[in-house]
């Protein structure tokens, strides 16, 4: 039977550097596509091909922004799968308690959609410009 490789990072490498050596590895590495200064050392240090490349700011706040409201809306989405589920279960004389709760979670999944269109407007029109 094969045993799967592990591949933690376990050993450490600690450098030190002056305030303009880091201002310098800083500056490399934002003009590339890694995501950590990590991933950007060790690609330099052992010979990995870089892509050095224009990283697009507004891009990448808008994946960030996304992110968090497609966990936002997914955690708003449970909430509404709950609510249905416990109607399916009321007895008579809870549907009142029932109805207030699911008014307010349908308009808090109404907010979230109305902020994904206008920042989804407002990154279209930074790019239209």
């Amino acid at each position: 039977m094969m045993t799967a490789q592990k591949n933690n990072r376990t050993k450490w490498v600690h450098l030190r550097l002056l305030p303009d050596e880091y201002k310098a590895l800083q500056n490399k590495f934002s003009r590339t596509t890694c995501r950590s200064l990590s991933q950007f050392v060790r690609a330099v240090l052992l010979d990995k091909p870089l892509v050095a490349t224009y990283r697009n700011a507004s891009q990448d706040d808008l994946l960030q922004a996304m992110a968090t409201l497609t966990r936002e809306l997914s955690a708003i989405g449970n909430n509404v799968n709950q609510s249905v589920k416990k109607l399916h279960t009321l007895r008579e004389g809870e549907a009142a308690g029932w109805a207030l709760q699911h008014a307010s979670e349908s308009e808090q999944l109404l907010l979230k959609i109305n902020e994904a269109k206008a920042l989804l407007n407002s990154m279209a029109e930074r790019w239209l410009r």
